[in-house]
């Protein structure tokens, strides 16, 4: 299992900084009532910034981060043949969704791919590998496109951002507790915090982070069917299924999208068993079965 959780290094990275702050700021004292109990009130508002902070950050700097990550070059005026019909066919789907037109961009990898990312429908990004232009059809590559507009008319993004937002809350708020219960009950701390409750927090995060991950990478499984739903109302349905069959070809190829961008990728791994519970996409052949039994 490779490069499938969304947002989890950036998000990460961005809650620690934030509580860092907040604790150099002493807003981590109004967790502890009197230095006797825990408020839960202001914990659960403390989780909310923190859980909710890191996610939005992340996007709104999502396309920024995409194109630097990836080394995408956005196509301003189309060079080439290839390149006219890629920001003329994107841009032919993202009226007929109804949005915004998306930057347009090529980033190089030798894997059959795309992303789309954008921190809202009508200021959006939709990037494909260079690997996809040399070795998909129009047809399959146009279908490609409309699944990633897909994403962005479906505001994929924001949800997604706002799933995690939960769960990271959630995360935090849970851990703390855990962390002053271990605290108190069982090392008897009886005013502030012990050296239990930071490891205990600490161990908490980790384990619930696990938990919640499972949790946002089965909604990011379900986007990807409405997606793929998408992407055959916009450039029909044999060319999705098509697109979904060659990408079967690409499984023996490296995965080289960063691990922050995978999961808005087209192309997912395959997986069984547990496995299964963190992937960010659904097997390919539950993807074509499904477009196969919504076309009767």
């Amino acid at each position: 299992m490779k490069r499938i959780f969304l947002f989890v290094v950036t998000n990460l990275a961005i809650v620690l900084v934030l509580s860092i702050t907040l604790r150099l700021l002493g807003v981590d004292s109004m967790l502890d009532q009197q230095g006797t109990g825990i408020n839960f009130n202001s914990l659960l508002i403390l989780s909310a910034v923190l859980g909710f902070g890191g996610s939005f950050i992340s996007l709104l700097l999502s396309k920024w981060s995409a194109k630097r990550m990836t080394g995408a070059h956005v196509i301003e005026v189309p060079g080439n043949m290839s390149e006219r019909w890629l920001f003329d066919t994107v841009k032919r789907q993202a009226e007929k969704a109804g949005i915004g037109m998306p930057e347009v961009a090529i980033y190089d990898a030798p894997e059959i791919n795309a992303f789309a990312t954008g921190w809202n429908r009508n200021d959006a990004l939709v990037a494909v590998s260079t690997g996809l232009l040399n070795n998909m059809s129009q047809e399959e590559a146009e279908a490609v496109l409309g699944h990633e507009v897909s994403h962005v008319a479906n505001g994929d993004m924001v949800t997604l951002t706002l799933i995690q937002g939960v769960v990271n809350t959630f995360v935090i708020f849970l851990s703390r507790v855990i962390g002053f219960l271990v605290d108190r009950v069982v090392f008897k701390v009886e005013r502030g915090h012990g050296p239990a409750f930071f490891i205990t927090v600490i161990i908490a995060q980790m384990v619930l982070g696990i938990l919640a991950s499972i949790i946002v990478m089965w909604f990011s499984r379900q986007r990807e069917f409405r997606a793929d739903a998408g992407g055959a109302q916009l450039a029909g349905r044999n060319k999705m299924i098509g697109a979904l069959e060659r990408l079967k070809l690409n499984h023996g190829q490296p995965a080289q999208l960063p691990d922050q961008m995978a999961a808005f990728g087209i192309s997912g791994g395959v997986a069984g068993g547990l496995k299964y519970l963190f992937m960010s996409h659904p097997p390919l052949d539950e993807r074509i079965a499904a477009l196969r039994a919504a076309g009767g």
